[in-house]
């Protein structure tokens, strides 16, 4: 496994942005019931780890979407991330809302997109994909070509999978379920009984422990 995942996996750990409660699942705003837990933004109230995930959404547009003109953030988790790696970019930055405005100019996208442009999106997390790819359909229909998302966890589902393979996005992700399990294990803060409930959730995580 790569090293810079598991690095930051054991970073979010280290705050307590990804909480892992078999016992004691939490509820998704989705309704699914889930033993697993990410708050990326918590990253955002440490300036070195801030700053970290900053450089490493930096580098990886460097060396994967060097012909970027801009960067676009997915409301509202990877606004403030969006923007501080188009500032370090000295690129245009724009993000994209859940829905329109309900008044002033019912904007879906707020700030500038040229048609043409092409861009990179920011997500904070990745669950199903349903709302970043959402912000995809919004920017092409502005006529500008995404040519990648980068974002700093993900679930790893399969819908999300197939949901980016069909959308033709390009996803890289700073780290990932295996590499969290995989530090979370070695540092104590699950224990190896715990694995096959927390996998068990992941295998199908819209149906896990419906009926309780």
């Amino acid at each position: 496994m790569k090293t810079l995942e598991k690095i930051f996996a054991a970073k979010l750990l280290n705050i307590k942005a990804i909480k892992l409660q078999p016992e004691n699942p939490f509820t998704w705003a989705s309704g699914w019931k889930s033993p697993f837990y990410c708050d990326n933004r918590k990253t955002l109230s440490y300036p070195d780890l801030r700053n970290f995930v900053k450089l490493e959404i930096c580098r990886v547009i460097e060396e994967n979407f060097q012909q970027v003109d801009a960067i676009v953030g997915v409301a509202t988790g990877a606004i403030p991330q969006g923007a501080l790696v188009a500032d370090a970019l000295h690129k245009p930055f724009v993000y994209v809302r859940s829905k329109p405005k309900d008044h002033g100019l019912e904007n879906l996208i707020e700030g500038e997109l040229k048609p043409g442009m092409k861009v990179v999106v920011i997500e904070d997390l990745i669950s199903t994909g349903g709302s970043s790819l959402k912000a995809v359909e919004a920017i092409r229909n502005n006529g500008c070509e995404v040519i990648g998302m980068v974002a700093s966890y993900t679930y790893g589902f399969d819908v999300a999978k197939k949901a980016f393979d069909e959308a033709k996005v390009k996803l890289i992700t700073l780290t990932n379920y295996e590499a969290v399990l995989e530090v979370a294990l070695k540092t104590g803060y699950i224990t190896e009984d715990q694995i096959p409930v927390l996998n068990e959730w992941r295998a199908n995580p819209s149906e896990w422990r419906k009926d309780k």
